[in-house]
């Protein structure tokens, strides 16, 4: 549980609102967290929380906005120094699977959102995340198919498509299981098998 306060600044009243959710999201349906839960999760009255969001949407979009740029941060820092694109795949693979790992409420949010009819800000911002994702995939995997470490007719959309689908295989079995831990486990030998597919046949 976050540590509580109730003098803290707005940005802070607002990141621990997001954290809220997202550890909420962990343990239960993220369908299901009403304002009344995060509120009592903080120990604030609704009315406190809605002095820093205007509706629960605007909660949920910030969440999305976290995830986002937490995400895109972390896969970017876990490439650098890095000279091969296919050891860049890896760590971006492997760095995506540890923050599931340390966040499992932000795949089941993630899920939530995309399965929305209506078109949401927070829907929205998972699909540019997922855009901006693919994108730095696309750019690794053209590298790699130049330097001859990848082969050379590989389909850049399909294997980003691929990529981005096998991390959301192992999501979906480790919240079968019961236990989002068992991806650390099984996400070396997947990413093997996903290597061998992307891999210069020289």
């Amino acid at each position: 549980m976050i540590k509580r306060s109730k003098n803290l600044p707005a940005d802070a009243r607002r990141s621990a609102t997001v954290e809220s959710v997202v550890q909420l999201a962990g343990s239960q349906n993220p369908g299901e967290i009403t304002t009344a839960a995060i509120a009592k999760h903080m120990n604030l009255t609704q009315g406190a929380l809605f002095r820093h969001f205007p509706n629960k949407e605007a909660i949920w979009q910030a969440v999305m906005e976290w995830v986002a740029e937490r995400l895109l941060d972390r896969i970017d820092r876990s490439t650098q120094g890095i000279e091969s694109p296919l050891a860049a795949l890896e760590a971006i693979f492997m760095t995506h699977v540890e923050f599931v790992a340390e966040h499992p409420g932000v795949p089941r949010m993630m899920f939530g959102e995309l399965q929305r009819a209506e078109s949401t800000p927070a829907k929205r911002m998972v699909q540019t995340l997922i855009q901006r994702y693919g994108e730095r995939l696309n750019h690794l995997i053209e590298k790699g198919k130049s330097s001859g470490e990848l082969n050379s007719s590989l389909d850049n959309e399909a294997a980003a498509t691929l990529f981005i689908g096998t991390i959301q295989g192992l999501v979906m079995q480790s919240l079968l299981s019961g236990d989002v831990q068992h991806i650390r486990h099984d996400a070396p030998r997947v990413f093997a098998i996903y290597r061998r597919g992307i891999g210069s046949d020289l």
